[in-house]
């Protein structure tokens, strides 16, 4: 094939990639500066111009974190580093007779874990199956993207918000300019997350300089209510100077100095320490900051000031098991949901925990977080959404025997073989040791499908109808998929009127 197929022009240079089989593939091309020296913990500036051809082969750098699985996130030999604002293209080989829908994946980790290098986000069954064009990119995480530290601003030195959000903005901006010279087409965008990645869809949907950027989105397992004021996230800012040894009156320098693996450290330490202190938060998440983030999403939804574009929108049947056995982040306890409510609505207590029967046994009390955090958020931005634009609604309930017998169900995370299409991930094959390769096949096939649908021109498929106030239908997906009409209304009633931290 001629190396002329694989070199594209963009806005900042040309970019030559690779044959991979039947696709074609571009990794690593820079959409924003460095964020590095005087450019860290502010808003992502233009890329610097090269000249020649640039070798677009490798991913590029992954956000600086902990080391994990390489399947979600960085492993232990990947390359981190703060210059990691990067984006990747996948198309098929073969030319189209037309421009092909876009499909940009937002990556997921609690915001302090994630990788679009990582080997769950492939997305070539998506073009393989679709013929669509797979973009993913990586974004700051950790305190160089979800803390705030504004506070700390001088004239000499700046400090900007959302700056995770504001990554995310400008590789949105970079498709739009772009993504025609990789055969995409820019009017037909599809932004996709799971977790904290479907948390930025719904987020960057309340984000008015997004509108515009794409024409729909997929939100899978958001926590749309995890988006915190300046106050409360400049309180973690100052516990944060503090794990690195400063306090606010050297918190400019302290920040500044400061190493990457330093920052991981007193990450790590934060994000443990906040649950303790107010179950029921996420320490890293956006901020509404009055000027990028207006709005609180969900207040956003229900004014119609959220991007007007079709939504699919859902959470898994125990989203909370998840974290209970392996990231304790969540009000998982008895004790951890007793003081949730006394420090944010003690007069919701009795009402909500009357339909939660069994309390405060773990698996219950873990039912109660993945629901507060996950489910009943997703239901209002539905509720509230469907006014205004097309709304679908699901509830993931499929889990292969293993996953049933270790008492997670189907949790947090393990919709994402299903997704993707990858029966071959680690994470698939160890769920399926006891059996439900060929029904997690099934479902995999049928929940593809609808998504390429979605993707090329916003079908979903005739038996899956819309969401609203009245009927809210959800899909309840499982062996064999049903649609529901408001599924589990007693517990939907019962934490209508719970005021969440705001």
């Amino acid at each position: 094939m001629p190396d002329s197929d694989l070199i594209i022009s963009t806005t900042a240079g040309d970019v030559r990639g690779s044959a991979r089989g039947s696709l074609h593939s571009w990794r690593g091309i820079p959409y924003a500066a460095p964020p590095i020296g005087g450019l860290r913990f502010r808003a992502p500036q233009p890329a610097l111009p090269w000249e020649g051809v640039r070798d677009a082969i490798d991913f590029g750098k992954a956000p600086p974190q902990k080391p994990g699985t390489p399947e979600l996130g960085a492993g232990k030999r990947t390359p981190m580093g703060e210059d990691c604002l990067t984006v990747n293209v996948t198309r098929r080989a073969t030319p189209a007779a037309s421009p092909r829908p876009v499909v940009v994946w937002i990556y997921g980790g609690a915001y302090s874990f994630g990788s679009s290098g990582a080997r769950a986000y492939n997305g070539s069954q998506f073009v393989e199956n679709g013929d669509v064009v797979y973009v993913s990119f990586n974004y700051r995480l950790g305190a160089l993207g979800y803390l705030d530290f504004t506070r700390y601003s001088t004239r000499e030195r700046k400090f900007d918000s959302n700056l995770g959000p504001r990554d995310q903005l400008a590789a949105l901006q970079w498709v739009r300019d772009n993504i025609a010279a990789f055969g995409g087409d820019p009017a037909n965008v599809t932004i996709i997350g799971q977790s904290a990645g479907a948390n930025s869809v719904t987020t960057l949907m309340c984000v008015p300089a997004a509108h515009g950027l794409f024409a729909r989105a997929i939100a899978l397992s958001s926590a749309p209510t995890s988006v915190y004021s300046t106050e409360r996230s400049a309180a973690w800012a100052s516990d944060f100077v503090k794990l690195l040894g400063g306090d606010d009156e050297s918190a400019v320098a302290t920040l500044t100095s400061a190493t990457p693996e330093q920052l991981v450290a007193a990450t790590e330490k934060l994000t443990k320490a906040a649950p303790e202190e107010a179950p029921g938060t996420l320490s890293l998440c956006p901020v509404v900051d009055g000027d990028f983030l207006p709005q609180y999403p969900v207040d956003a939804f229900r004014e119609g000031t959220a991007a007007r574009v079709p939504l699919i929108i859902g959470s898994m049947d125990r989203e909370g098991a998840f974290f209970q056995k392996f990231i304790k982040v969540l009000p998982t306890t008895g004790p951890r949901v007793e003081r949730m409510f006394e420090v944010t609505d003690p007069a919701s207590r009795d009402r909500v925990i009357a339909t939660y029967p069994g309390f405060p046994k773990p698996a219950v009390a873990t039912d109660i977080a993945g629901d507060i955090i996950f489910w009943q958020p997703c239901l209002l931005v539905a509720e509230a959404h469907s006014q205004y634009a097309p709304t679908w609604s699901y509830r993931c309930d499929f889990a292969t025997p293993l996953l049933r017998l270790a008492g997670l169900g189907a949790t947090h995370g393990m919709e994402l073989g299903l997704i993707f299409a990858e029966p071959h991930l680690g994470i698939s094959r160890m769920t399926q040791l006891l059996g439900g390769r060929r029904a997690a096949a099934a479902v995999s096939k049928r929940w593809h499908d609808r998504w390429i649908a979605f993707f090329t021109d916003g079908s979903v498929g005739a038996d899956w109808p819309r969401y609203d106030a009245q009927d809210r239908s959800t899909l309840i997906i499982d062996t064999t998929d049903r649609v529901e009409k408001d599924p589990r209304s007693v517990r939907r009633e019962a934490w209508r009127e719970y005021v969440n931290y705001r």
